[in-house]
């Protein structure tokens, strides 16, 4: 009985141990990556979002994982010197807030970027989508044909896959089981392997040394965004079979940046596939390059897009 006791004391210091160094972790992460823009109110929930520039406006969407700071890490001065740029945090990420729904699919969220923009004053805007965004720039040009005068996939998903996703984007729905994993062992789970998950996604390149504090990806870790983060990625194969039917309506321009050695969203599944059905998408295929060309080719990555994009 003894040990019983001395073991069920021992799990309970290890249980508190994790909650408060999590808590902390937690604080600390919003400490050192702040809210950087500004809030726009939509039914029930909010966007952060961040904008500068004049003239044309383009609107950067980030993947999954990260959050707008993906992009003032890379392209959003940039392109401030050709456009009027507004970049969001996607529901659930960075600093914008999520319904009261178990999961806003791309057309949804596409919807309320939309929203947003009409309280911004942007009329026309040209979208473009890193990674897991590319399925809602696709809803855009879908949903507002006249608003979203074009798209840019830039690494962008637009078909479904075959297989699964990580055991990560399941854990956190797993009852009880995924929620202990969540406030007690992802935080310190998370800082131990980020680096090596960063590089994974980055290859065959390699990250800038700076590239987690830049980006603030860290965010990922707090449980909410870590819980939605896995919805977004294990939902949207399913998702993209059904909007993909869809894609012959599409009469707008389309740019695609894809990096050739990308094995996360291969060009071969998803830009290639629009190649062949749309006449008016456009491909370029970077050698060399993996899933985060706007990372590694900041400058030509800008350059494409402006050209597409900022010119009346």
């Amino acid at each position: 009985m003894k040990w019983v006791l001395v073991s069920l004391c021992a799990v309970l210091v290890i249980v508190a141990g994790l909650f408060l160094f999590s808590r902390w972790e937690l604080s600390r992460l919003e400490a050192l990556y702040p809210p950087i823009g500004d809030q726009v109110q939509l039914d029930g929930f909010q966007l952060h979002y961040i904008e500068a520039g004049n003239g044309p406006a383009i609107v950067l969407i980030h993947g999954s994982t990260t959050n707008l700071r993906d992009f003032t890490a890379s392209i959003f001065d940039p392109l401030t010197r050709y456009c009027r740029v507004v970049a969001f945090d996607r529901p659930g990420h960075g600093y914008s807030t999520y319904p009261q729904q178990f999961w806003m699919n791309p057309e949804e969220q596409a919807i309320a970027i939309q929203d947003a923009l009409q309280q911004l004053g942007v009329e026309r805007a040209v979208w473009l989508g890193h990674s897991w965004a590319g399925a809602v720039v696709m809803a855009g040009l879908l949903k507002f044909p006249r608003e979203v005068t074009g798209g840019v996939l830039l690494s962008g998903a637009a078909y479904h896959w075959q297989g699964g996703v990580a055991w990560s984007n399941h854990v956190a729905d797993i009852p009880v089981v995924g929620q202990l994993f969540a406030r007690l062992a992802l935080m310190p789970a998370g800082r131990i392997l980020m680096d090596n998950m960063i590089a994974a996604a980055f290859l065959p390149n390699w990250p800038s040394p700076d590239y987690r504090q830049r980006t603030g990806v860290d965010l990922v870790l707090r449980p909410s965004q870590f819980t939605i983060n896995g919805r977004d990625v294990r939902l949207l194969s399913a998702f993209l079979e059904q909007q993909s039917k869809q894609y012959t309506k599409i009469d707008q321009p389309l740019l695609m940046i894809h990096g050739h050695a990308d094995d996360t969203v291969p060009a071969w599944n998803h830009a290639d596939r629009l190649i062949d059905l749309l006449p008016q998408a456009v491909l370029s295929e970077l050698p060399e390059t993996g899933h985060a060309p706007h990372h590694v080719h900041t400058g030509k990555v800008a350059r494409q897009i402006a050209d597409f994009a900022c010119v009346e």
